[in-house]
């Protein structure tokens, strides 16, 4: 068993230490790119400072045959590229039962470790996984002389990963977050839905029969198949101190349902989710970003109740200390996202008299 207090211990001679609270940077969108693809490539530098994330996908969707192409030119952009204060490089490597993944992370952190800010490990099955990642980054900063250590984020698409989701959590100090991968995680459960995220018409609920006439008019609503996942995995990141995402919304087209899975998960804890084009990025710029009414809201319910005791009735609505920490989540956020986005700041600035509130 290992001690407690070894668990912050570098796990290579050599090493960085590890970190003890993963830092909060923004990261409402997660945009993929494909290294390999010269058009997605050049346009990696217009990018830097629009998103919070830019990930090089060397996993699901580039063919085995450019897996080394796509893994040396994420090196030939990392090594280009000056991603400034806001954007962060992260990268998606391949699977822990790959023939490439040893490759990915011994070229990857030898070479352009001083910029990757954090390995996305798919199909991460229980604690053992991230245990063997830990180590083997361990020693190949160490062998690079990094000052920092690089940290891992688990992607959740298998049953077993699901009912191992605590553990992963805290398996780790590199832990930073962990996304949900719906399609796979459809795939493993036998679930019947050939989507990539999203909801499905026919999981439904129906309205009781009018009168016992069960052929008459009911009107059905439609629920949300990733409900439970999403739930229980916000819960097991905000046990362990990292962060929960949605993943990708597969129907590029519908922006509508796009915007409303992202801003389920938004509701239910998830700080960010996936971007797999230009046109989710402003979804997720929007949905991930607390709206002017919730900061304008959030900030009277501070001011009403001052040393933060008793309740107050704010608008005909009971305010009290647990309403007064729900604002303060809206706050800290709003105030961390105006850090890096100008636009942002100068929005919830005019808004500061607005009284109104979506919450």
């Amino acid at each position: 068993m290992r001690s407690a207090k070894d668990f912050f211990a570098p796990l290579a001679v050599g090493a960085p230490a590890p970190l003890r609270d993963v830092p909060a940077r923004p990261s409402r969108m997660i945009h993929f790119f494909d290294p390999s693809n010269p058009k997605m490539a050049a346009k990696v530098p217009d990018l830097v400072g629009s998103v919070d994330v830019l990930l090089g996908n060397l996993e699901d969707a580039v063919k085995a045959d450019n897996k080394e192409a796509a893994r040396q030119g994420l090196v030939d952009i990392a090594k280009a590229t000056d991603f400034g204060e806001h954007t962060q490089l992260w990268t998606r490597v391949n699977a822990l039962d790959s023939p490439w993944v040893l490759d990915d992370l011994t070229t990857l952190v030898t070479e352009i470790g001083d910029k990757l800010d954090v390995i996305m490990v798919p199909k991460v099955q229980g604690a053992e996984d991230i245990h063997y990642i830990d180590r083997l980054l361990a020693q190949l900063e160490a062998r690079a002389g990094l000052a920092r250590p690089i940290l891992v984020h688990a992607i959740l698409e298998t049953a077993r990963g699901v009912a191992n989701v605590e553990e992963i959590c805290g398996a780790s100090p590199r832990m930073q977050g962990i996304s949900l991968g719906p399609a796979d995680l459809a795939a493993d459960r036998r679930m019947k839905t050939t989507r990539v995220g999203g909801g499905h018409p026919g999981y439904l609920v129906r309205q009781d029969p009018v009168d016992g006439d069960i052929d008459g008019a009911r009107t059905t609503y439609q629920q949300d198949l990733w409900h439970y996942t999403i739930a229980r995995m916000v819960d097991a990141c905000a046990m362990h101190g990292i962060f929960p995402y949605y993943g990708p919304f597969g129907d590029i087209k519908d922006v509508v349902a796009c915007e409303d899975q992202f801003r389920n998960a938004f509701l239910l804890g998830c700080v960010g989710a996936w971007s797999l084009h230009p046109v989710q990025i402003a979804i997720a710029k929007k949905v991930f970003s607390p709206s002017v009414g919730d900061v304008a809201h959030a900030r009277r319910v501070k001011a009403a109740m001052g040393d933060g005791t008793g309740a107050v009735m704010l608008d005909g609505k009971m305010e009290d200390d647990a309403s007064l920490k729900q604002c303060l989540v809206i706050l800290e956020l709003a105030e961390r996202l105006s850090s890096s986005d100008p636009e942002l700041a100068q929005v919830y600035a005019a808004g500061e008299g607005d009284a109104g509130s979506e919450a």
